[in-house]
C-alpha cells in the first residue's frame, strides 16, 4: 500500500508542496473548520516571500476569534476569549486581508463569509464569489486546483476529513476516476471527530500529511442565548414538523430553539404550550410525539440536530443513517460529544458531501422517495412583502454572509412534491435610532425571489404564501409583522395598489407585541425554556451581563439612551460587585470608567432606552 509522505515540521512540508507544483499553487481550501491552519499558513509565507510563485486560495467560512468593536465587548471578552474559542490560531491570509497587506501573487476567493465579519474590507468584497452552495464545487473545478489542503483525523490505517466532506468527497472522487490532477496534503489534528461515510477514505489516498508536534485548538463556536422572539418562532416551527418526514435547520438560536420546541413536543409538553398562544389560530396542528421518528438530512450538522439525534427523535434511517449532512463548525462539547460516542451510533450520523445533501440530483428517485414530507428551515435577515427573503447582503452591495445552501433547500423544498421551505426571521431588529421591522416593502437584493415564497414564520405566527396572490401574501406577512409597523406597511402596499383601498388588519392581530410573547411564555419559562437549552461556555455572572450589553450596543448612538441608563444605575452599582468586578469596573479611577460602570448596571434591567419618539418605523 502506497504511503504519503509524513512530515513533522510544516515548513518542510510546504516546501515540499512548492517542490512539486512549481510557481501556479491553485488550492481547494475547505470551508469553516476543516482549514488545516498552520500548512496555509506555511505556504502562504512562501509566498509572501516569493513573488515569483502566485497561490490562489477558493475557500469559504475563515474562522477567525472576534475582535472586540467596543471597551465593554473588550472587558466581557479578553478574560475569556481561550475559554469561549479556543486557543485557535489567526489565518495569516485573513490577517493580511484586513490590514491590506496580502501581496498582489496570493489571492483569496470566498463564497461565504461568517455573519458581518467582512463587513467594510474592500479587498475581500470585491473577491466575493456569489454563487450557491450546491455550485461551488464547480467553480472551483473551473479554477483547475492543482492542491487539496485539508484538516484530518486518523485512525490506523485510514484519514477522515471529518467536519467537510461538503466538496472534499467529490474532489476526492474525481481523483481517484482520473478526471482531476490534485496533490492532497493533509494536517492532522486528535481533536477532530473521526466520521465515516463519505469523509473517511485510506490513508494511501494522501500525498503528503503533516503531523504537528503539538496540534493547534479547534475553533469553537460560542452558543447565543436564545431569546423571546427565537423561543417563540421554534414553537410555530414545531407545529409544521410531520412525525416520519425530513428536517433541515440551520445553526443559532433560532435553531436550537426549534430543536428544544420539538424536545418538548416529543415529550408531550407542546400542546398546553399552544393552547395558550395569545394569537389566532392558522391550521397547522403538529402536536403528537414522534412515532416514527424523523429522518435530517442538512448541509450544516448542528447541535440542535444532534440533540434530536441523541433525544431518539432524528431515528427515521435512510441507506443505514439517521443523518445525512455536508459540514459542521460547533463548540469544543460538540465535538468531544461527536468523539465519545459510541461507534455504532456515530456511525448513523453520514458524513456527505453537498451534491448529495443540498440536491436531488444523482439517485433522484430515492432522495424522493427518503425525503418524504421534508421540512427545510433557514433564517433571513429581512422579508419583503411580496415574500422574497434576503439572507446575505445589504441594499448597498455588501456582503453579509453569502447564500450558501439557503437557495438550495428552497429549491428543494418546491421540487418535492411535499417539502416546504420555511423562511424564519423575528420581526423587528434593533437599528441605529431604534426598532426596526424585518417585514419590509421591498430591497434591493433579494437571495430567495418571491416566486419561490413559500412558508414564513416569525414570533407572532406561521404566513403560509405558497399558490397565494401577491394580495394575500402580503395580508398573511403584515399578520405576522409587529404591530409598531402594520399600519405602516399596509399603507406602504395600498400605495403601490398591491392590496385593496378597503383591506384592513385583523383586529385579533393587533396584538403582535413583545410584552403578548413575554405574557405567552412566562407560564412555562422556567420549567420548558431556558436561554441555554443546551448548554452554554459562558458562567453565570457573564450570563447576566449579556443582555446588558445588547442593550448597551442599542443605545450607543444615542447620548440621551446612555444618560438614562446611567442615571438608572447610579445608585445601585453596589447591588452588582461581582458583575462589575467581572468587568473589570469594581473600582473606577475615572471619570469615564465610573460612567461606564453606571450605564452597564443601568442595563442589566430590561427596558428600551431609546424614546418612542425616535423609533424608526420602515
Amino acid at each position: 500500500m502506497r504511503s504519503p509522505t509524513h512530515f513533522d515540521d510544516v515548513e518542510a512540508a510546504a516546501r515540499e508542496i512548492v517542490a512539486r507544483l512549481g510557481n501556479e499553487i491553485r488550492v481547494g481550501l475547505p470551508l469553516g473548520l476543516g482549514k488545516p491552519v498552520t500548512l496555509i499558513n506555511a505556504l502562504t509565507r512562501i509566498a509572501k516571500d516569493d513573488p515569483s510563485i502566485r497561490l490562489s486560495i477558493f475557500t469559504a467560512l475563515t474562522l477567525e476569534r472576534p475582535n472586540p468593536s467596543s471597551d465593554m465587548e473588550r472587558r466581557f471578552l479578553e478574560p475569556a476569549m481561550d475559554r469561549l474559542f479556543g486557543r485557535y490560531p489567526g489565518l495569516d491570509y485573513a490577517a493580511m486581508l484586513r490590514d491590506g497587506t496580502l501581496p498582489d501573487n496570493i489571492n483569496v476567493r470566498e463564497f461565504f463569509f461568517p455573519a458581518g465579519r467582512w463587513l467594510g474590507v474592500a479587498p475581500a468584497q470585491q473577491d466575493y464569489v456569489s454563487v450557491n452552495y450546491s455550485d461551488a464545487r464547480d467553480v472551483l473545478l473551473a479554477q483547475k486546483p492543482n492542491l487539496i489542503l485539508h484538516l484530518v483525523a486518523w485512525s490506523e490505517d485510514r484519514l477522515s476529513v471529518s467536519c467537510n466532506p461538503d466538496i472534499t468527497a467529490d474532489l476526492m472522487e474525481l481523483r481517484r476516476d482520473g478526471r482531476l490532477d490534485a496533490l492532497f496534503a493533509g494536517e492532522t489534528n486528535p481533536e477532530l471527530p473521526f466520521m465515516e461515510g463519505a469523509a473517511a477514505f485510506p490513508i494511501s489516498e494522501a500525498d503528503i500529511l503533516f503531523e504537528p508536534k503539538v496540534p493547534f485548538e479547534l475553533f469553537s463556536a460560542v452558543k447565543q442565548p436564545v431569546d423571546d422572539a427565537a423561543k417563540a418562532i421554534g414553537l410555530h416551527v414545531s407545529r409544521l414538523i410531520v412525525d416520519g418526514g425530513t428536517l433541515q435547520i440551520g445553526i443559532g438560536a433560532i435553531g436550537d430553539a426549534v430543536a428544544q420546541a420539538l424536545i418538548l413536543r416529543d415529550a408531550g409538553k407542546i400542546s398546553a404550550i399552544h393552547a395558550a398562544r395569545p394569537f389566532p389560530g392558522d391550521g397547522f396542528a403538529e402536536e403528537t410525539p414522534f412515532e416514527t421518528g424523523l429522518y435530517a438530512v442538512t448541509e450544516m450538522l448542528v447541535d440542535g440536530l444532534l440533540q434530536l439525534f441523541k433525544a431518539g427523535i432524528i431515528r427515521r434511517e435512510v441507506d443505514g443513517a439517521a443523518i445525512h449532512a455536508g459540514f459542521f463548525v460547533e463548540s469544543r462539547d460538540f465535538y468531544s460529544q461527536l468523539r465519545n460516542m459510541n461507534p455504532k451510533m456515530r456511525s448513523k450520523i453520514a458524513m456527505s458531501p453537498i451534491s448529495y445533501t443540498n440536491t436531488l440530483f444523482g439517485d433522484e428517485p430515492g432522495k424522493r422517495a427518503a425525503r418524504t414530507e421534508a421540512r427545510f428551515v433557514n433564517s433571513a435577515m429581512k422579508v419583503t412583502l411580496l415574500g422574497a427573503a434576503i439572507s446575505d447582503t445589504r441594499p448597498d452591495g455588501q456582503v453579509v454572509s453569502g447564500v450558501g445552501g439557503q437557495h438550495d433547500f428552497a429549491a428543494q423544498a418546491h421540487a418535492l412534491l411535499d417539502g416546504r421551505s420555511i423562511i424564519t426571521l423575528p420581526s423587528t431588529r434593533q437599528g441605529s435610532s431604534g426598532i426596526e421591522s424585518n417585514i419590509v416593502w421591498s430591497q434591493a437584493n433579494e437571495t430567495i425571489p418571491r416566486h419561490m415564497r413559500d412558508i414564513v414564520v416569525t414570533e407572532y405566527g406561521i404566513a403560509d404564501l405558497w399558490g397565494k396572490s401577491d394580495a394575500e401574501a402580503i395580508a398573511s406577512l403584515i399578520e405576522i409583522a409587529d404591530s409598531r409597523f402594520q399600519s405602516r406597511l399596509l399603507k406602504e402596499a395600498k400605495a403601490a395598489g398591491k392590496v385593496p383601498a378597503s383591506h384592513e388588519v385583523d383586529p385579533d392581530r393587533r396584538n403582535n407585541t413583545p410584552q403578548a410573547i413575554s405574557g405567552w411564555l412566562n407560564a412555562f419559562r422556567e420549567e420548558d425554556f431556558p436561554d441555554f437549552p443546551f448548554g452554554s461556555d459562558f458562567d453565570e455572572i457573564e450570563r447576566e451581563i449579556l443582555p446588558a450589553l445588547r442593550r448597551l450596543k442599542a443605545a450607543a448612538s444615542s447620548r440621551r439612551a446612555l444618560f438614562r441608563l446611567a442615571m438608572r444605575g447610579w445608585a445601585r452599582r453596589a447591588d452588582h460587585a461581582s458583575i462589575l468586578d467581572r468587568m473589570g469596573l469594581s473600582d473606577p479611577r475615572s471619570p469615564q470608567s465610573l460612567f461606564k460602570a453606571a450605564i452597564l448596571v443601568g442595563a442589566l434591567e430590561p427596558g428600551d432606552p431609546h424614546n418612542a419618539s425616535n423609533m424608526r418605523k420602515r
